[in-house]
């Protein structure tokens, strides 16, 4: 019956992490008391608390700890301890792991429309990663956690990520940098939107220890027509670029196995197709019309010959056109 009402006292307080994502964790001391003298160890990559009612008390780095009055001053205050000191006592004790979360992920689910120095109004997407840790666990508690059991990464991650967005729609909004220079500064612009997130990390007791913009990129229709807007920069103009894309459609359907039929090329479209080449052709190779080089357009004719696009006959007549421009 004595052992039915004998009460519990709780000697030694520590935590050890079983598993990943877990930022806090309330030691169970349910109706026990903690008795003078008992030991507190808080190992590396975490800090402790003690909570009276409510009202953050004692912090403790890491370390191992015997509660004394001398060790819990200000939880003493709170419980007058110094005109009648009582023991055992009764506290919560929260946890905090102050390991850095790294390889967290960000993104911009929805495109956000800012205004380019080249293309004028376009919509963009960007994706990185972060890591942070907790710096002020008594801001965190306040603020994040409060007197829940336990709180993981998982539950803080719509919040961060919603600050990141906003940040970076504000910085994009306001950014200098036109689209095609951004990817060249993206070391720059990940260091200045982790000094603009900073001051807001630091609000929930928090550290933003990197900040990384891994890519930002296009609508996919925006970005398929400056590939083509490039292509055509490659190849030189509007003509060139037609004439070019002609030769290649050649030599794909020369490339499968039943020619122009098995590529899907009608007799009449082959036929357009081989009459935009031969007039890419002579103007190429046309001494009046043409400032290339006249070994270039050599290595060039060179290679539409290994590739059956051109005959051996049509070859060396090119081929005599440009010797007479060399001599």
């Amino acid at each position: 019956m004595f052992d039915l009402f004998k009460k519990q006292f709780i000697e030694v307080i520590d935590w050890t992490e079983s598993e990943d994502g877990v930022l806090s964790w309330r030691f169970p001391t349910m109706d026990k008391e903690i008795n003078s003298g008992a030991q507190l160890t808080v190992r590396e990559s975490q800090m402790a608390i003690f909570v009276n009612e409510g009202n953050v008390a004692d912090i403790f780095s890491p370390g191992r700890y015997v509660l004394t009055t001398q060790t819990l001053p200000i939880l003493t205050t709170l419980l007058n301890w110094d005109k009648a000191f009582k023991s055992p006592f009764k506290s919560e004790v929260y946890f905090y792991s102050t390991r850095e979360q790294i390889d967290q992920r960000w993104g911009t689910q929805a495109a956000i429309t800012v205004r380019d120095k080249e293309f004028g109004p376009i919509r963009l997407r960007a994706f990185g990663t972060y890591s942070y840790q907790i710096e002020e666990p008594s801001t965190f508690y306040q603020k994040i956690s409060g007197t829940r059991e336990q709180y993981g990464v998982a539950e803080l991650d719509g919040q961060l990520r919603s600050l990141i967005v906003t940040s970076i729609a504000t910085m994009l909004g306001k950014a200098d940098t036109p689209f095609l220079d951004m990817a060249a500064n993206q070391t720059k612009f990940s260091q200045q939107l982790k000094a603009e997130l900073d001051p807001a990390f630091f609000t929930y007791g928090l550290t933003l220890c990197s900040f990384l913009v891994q890519s930002i990129t296009l609508p996919e229709e925006l970005q398929q027509y400056l590939d083509k807007q490039s292509s055509m920069k490659l190849v030189g103009d509007i003509g060139k670029y037609a004439q070019f894309q002609a030769a290649d459609s050649i030599a794909a359907a020369a490339s499968n196995q039943g020619g122009f039929a098995s590529a899907g090329v009608g007799l009449g479209a082959g036929a357009a197709i081989g009459q935009a080449f031969a007039q890419g052709l002579s103007q190429t190779a046309s001494p009046a019309d043409s400032h290339e080089d006249p070994f270039q357009l050599l290595e060039k004719l060179q290679g539409l010959l290994s590739k059956g696009i051109i005959s051996q006959e049509e070859f060396d007549t090119k081929k005599a056109e440009i010797l007479k421009r060399i001599s």
